[in-house]
């Protein structure tokens, strides 16, 4: 199924439809493989396993709204897919929750006089950058979690339209030095010297922003380095703890002595050997 320009809707959210219609359609209709998943959904979850459609699955999760456990376990896994899996499981993600976003925007509709499209996009775009990061896979109810991020981005905008500008002062008239003060507690930059002490090694400084203060999704990250999930969030757990630690000791916001320096680079060093011995172990065990 293809649509031309001129067919292509103006609701974003209608547009989704008609791209989940055309990923669904034969010859090659995008499934979600069950066989994997049915030993985490009990007994009695009345889902079959094997290969289901994926309009099928939608229906199924329509009609049985507390089946809190089966739900849980596959929305966790289609989030998974949308964060490594590409475009088109972004799409099935979003047309997964259809139902529930139109039925967002038409409560957010109701006396507002904005565009109706823009206020769908809102709702969708709130959505997405769950999908794509804010939504813990580790936390119960992901679906949840998503509904509550595009209801949220909706009732926002709605909040926001009609606000009056707030007048400024003329910036021809400020006093002053208008070179921009370095932003010593920035949160990037105490997480550099966190490195430079050997609080944080150099390999997990870009995760860490990420993961604690990008807030960015985990899966990603983790294949891109090529380590299990639980794995990166155990290593990144263990930082905060070490960076509570210095903080509390005042070595982030005081000036550390030469000896506290070698300790803390003592430190550093034998997690640099912790890591590379355990890299030893698994490449051997992979290769036995």
């Amino acid at each position: 199924m293809t649509a031309c320009a001129t067919d292509w809707p103006d609701s974003p959210l209608d547009a989704v439809d008609i791209a989940f219609a055309s990923l669904t359609c034969d010859p090659d209709p995008l499934s979600l493989d069950l066989d994997s998943l049915v030993g985490q959904f009990g007994d009695d979850s009345g889902l079959p396993g094997g290969v289901i459609a994926l309009p099928a699955l939608r229906q199924w999760l329509l009609d049985h709204p507390r089946a809190y456990r089966v739900r849980d376990v596959v929305w966790r896994e289609v989030i998974r897919r949308a964060r490594l899996d590409g475009p088109a499981w972004v799409i099935a993600a979003v047309a997964l929750a259809l139902p529930a976003l139109r039925r967002y925007a038409g409560r957010l509709h109701t006396g507002w006089a904005g565009d109706a499209h823009d206020l769908d996009a809102e709702i969708l775009t709130g959505f997405l950058t769950a999908l794509r990061d804010r939504v813990d896979l580790a936390r119960p109810a992901p679906y949840a979690a998503l509904c509550m991020a595009a209801w949220r981005a909706g009732h926002e905008l709605r909040q926001r339209d009609g606000a009056e500008a707030v007048p400024v002062d003329d910036l021809e008239h400020v006093t002053g030095p208008r070179t921009p003060t370095r932003p010593y507690g920035h949160p990037d930059l105490l997480v550099r010297r966190a490195v430079e002490l050997g609080i944080v090694d150099e390999c997990d400084e870009q995760p860490y922003i990420e993961l604690r203060l990008g807030r960015r999704a985990i899966e990603p990250i983790a294949a891109r380095l090529g380590v299990e999930v639980d794995t990166l969030r155990r290593r990144v757990e263990r930082i905060d703890v070490r960076i509570v630690d210095a903080l509390a000791a005042g070595f982030l916001t005081g000036v550390t002595s030469p000896r506290v320096r070698e300790g803390l680079a003592a430190a550093a060093e034998r997690r640099r050997h912790i890591r590379a011995a355990r890299g030893a172990v698994q490449v051997t065990l992979t290769a036995a």
